[in-house]
């Protein structure tokens, strides 16, 4: 349910920003008011708290928002609280912002390593993904993880490219076990 909800709100918004060409204006403006629940964790619980009413969940909104985002933007906020949905409008941006950035070719990679990439190694890496997919840019994410004691994990969506020596330990370790000795 909370998929359905949020693929069809965050599509719906989608084909609005794409049949109006407000594909930019509406991605900044998801990315504000994602920003605006990170940084205020009260914005979720009131609009999700029980006691208060839809009306003035909506008027809130408008209040909140309506000076800072566009009419769109807004009506998509208000039509959420209305149907009951408010849970689902930070999945709901982010799914959006996702489909904007693919539909711009714009991937987002988290890369792991052991240690900390120099710029040259992180331009090598970005320049590789690029090679190697049909993105013309990248949105990089680097992280450490010494656990992976060398090489490095990629993460590009669903997509996961494991070199870290830590997994080809543990593929030798599991191949040692499968051996019986005479």
């Amino acid at each position: 349910m909370a998929k359905l909800a949020t693929n069809t709100y965050g599509d719906a918004l989608f084909d609005l920003a794409v049949e109006e060409a407000k594909i930019d204006a509406l991605y900044e403006e998801a990315n504000a008011v994602l920003t605006a629940f990170e940084e205020n964790n009260e914005l979720g619980k009131l609009l999700n708290h029980p006691k208060i009413d839809k009306e003035e969940k909506q008027k809130f909104i408008e209040d909140v928002f309506g000076k800072f985002v566009s009419k769109d933007m807004t009506g998509l906020l208000i039509l959420m609280v209305s149907k009951d949905r408010q849970q689902f409008i930070t999945d709901t941006l982010a799914y959006f912002t996702d489909r904007v950035l693919e539909f711009k070719r714009i991937g987002k990679a988290v890369v792991t390593t052991a240690k900390p990439l120099s710029e040259s190694q992180k331009a090598k890496v970005v320049a590789r993904l690029l090679a190697t997919t049909n993105y013309v840019s990248f949105n990089m994410e680097y992280a450490i993880d010494e656990s992976l004691i060398g090489g490095m994990v990629i993460r590009i969506g669903d997509r996961v490219v494991d070199s870290s020596i830590k997994t080809k330990l543990e593929g030798l370790a599991k191949d040692l076990t499968k051996i019986q000795l005479a």
